[in-house]
């Protein structure tokens, strides 16, 4: 990564969002050896996409997927492999609060496998109910409430 973060949202159906369903696949599928139907994605029309660039690549994407008027869940995040521990992610899901946030949205919950625990839990993150199984690995849930900033303060 080189130039400046350029993190934004991505409407569905867009050759951005193509990239991201092409990149959550590759890192959080496909190591699992599963896939998406095509009704899994027809269903994401509603959710929010986000996604990180530097120098017009996509380096990562997370998406949120709304639950209750004040509820809103993180979901499918990734980073490419070979950038990971930068603080992408990090940026990624602040820019997710905020942007959540703005909408009205008060709590984010998210489902974290257990080997993301300690990254949510450097965010702010707290460990919700007991462990379970997702996708055939350990998960637990996680939330922290969230709430706007000062206008201007989440500007990416």
């Amino acid at each position: 990564m080189s130039g400046p973060l350029d993190i934004h949202l991505v409407d569905h159906g867009s050759a951005e969002y193509r990239e991201t369903v092409d990149l959550r696949f590759r890192t959080l599928r496909k190591p699992l050896g599963l896939s998406f139907t095509p009704e899994q994605l027809a269903a994401e029309s509603s959710d929010l996409h986000m996604a990180a660039f530097s120098d017009g690549r996509l380096i990562g994407c997370l998406v949120m997927t709304p639950l209750e008027c004040t509820v809103i869940k993180m979901r499918q995040v990734a980073v490419v492999e070979e950038l990971r521990g930068r603080g992408i992610g990090g940026e990624m899901v602040r820019c997710a609060e905020a942007t959540a946030a703005e909408r009205g949205y008060t709590l984010m919950t998210l489902s974290a496998r257990d080997t993301a625990v300690p990254f949510y839990l450097k965010l702010g993150y707290d460990l919700v109910g007991d462990p379970y199984e997702e996708v055939t690995i350990p998960h637990r849930k996680m939330q922290k409430p969230i709430s706007a900033g000062p206008k201007g303060y989440y500007d990416v």
